[in-house]
């Protein structure tokens, strides 16, 4: 078998350190022991653009925030699946992050970056949130392990009622909060509920045929 190879280190703001790994063609980003996630298992991330696009539907100069780059899946699903007239930004807190996409990992990105829709900021996407009001047609949070949060405690100010009420006003009428997360959590759907969105969580298969399934809730802003 081919040996884990140790491509770099990436501080993460307030503590902590990601790692990239790479064997063979294949990538993974660590924090200590645990795998945040690898290139093998895209299929969840891709369902999150996806989805969400379809759920927009075919609006005029689209708006999109995603929360996290990672491995740039989420990403190049929206691409794909959105107009040449959309606009997408994204936002990674970890500087890191965005060096290794254009740098040891460009080849899994591909000319993602360089797509004239797209606008990376280095940032929490909190902060990007905060400031937005009736912003958004869609915004994409794939950020950590989702609501339980291994990285940093504070991402669970993402997950809150005050954050949820931020990313409620960040996005338009009609618009659609999508979460991404490793597992299930009701107590969490139902806060979604009291936020005041419309709320469907599904289980998306992780990668191809059996195995992993990980949950995604799309949040819907009522169009009044």
């Amino acid at each position: 078998m081919i040996p884990w190879e140790a491509l770099g280190t990436a501080a993460i703001p307030n503590g902590g350190e990601l790692r990239l790994m790479r064997r063979g063609t294949e990538y993974s980003i660590m924090i200590g022991g645990t795998e945040l996630m690898n290139s093998r298992l895209s299929g969840s991330e891709e369902a999150l653009a996806t989805i969400a696009a379809e759920r927009i539907g075919a609006r005029p100069a689209a708006r999109i925030l995603i929360g996290g780059l990672g491995l740039g899946f989420t990403l190049r699903a929206a691409l794909a699946s959105l107009a040449p007239d959309a606009a997408v930004t994204v936002a990674e807190l970890v500087p890191g992050v965005v060096a290794w996409a254009k740098g040891p990992m460009a080849e899994v990105f591909g000319t993602s970056l360089s797509d004239p829709r797209v606008t990376v900021v280095v940032e929490d996407v909190a902060e990007t949130i905060g400031r937005a009001s009736n912003a958004f047609d869609a915004i994409l949070l794939d950020v950590d392990n989702g609501p339980g949060g291994l990285t940093r405690d504070s991402n669970d100010r993402l997950y809150g009622p005050a954050s949820l009420g931020a990313s409620r006003r960040a996005l338009t009428p009609g618009g659609i909060l999508g979460i991404w997360s490793q597992g299930a959590d009701p107590a969490f759907t139902a806060r979604l509920g009291r936020s005041g969105f419309e709320v469907e969580e599904m289980r998306v298969k992780a990668g191809r045929g059996r195995g992993t399934k990980h949950v995604l809730w799309f949040a819907a802003k009522p169009d009044r």
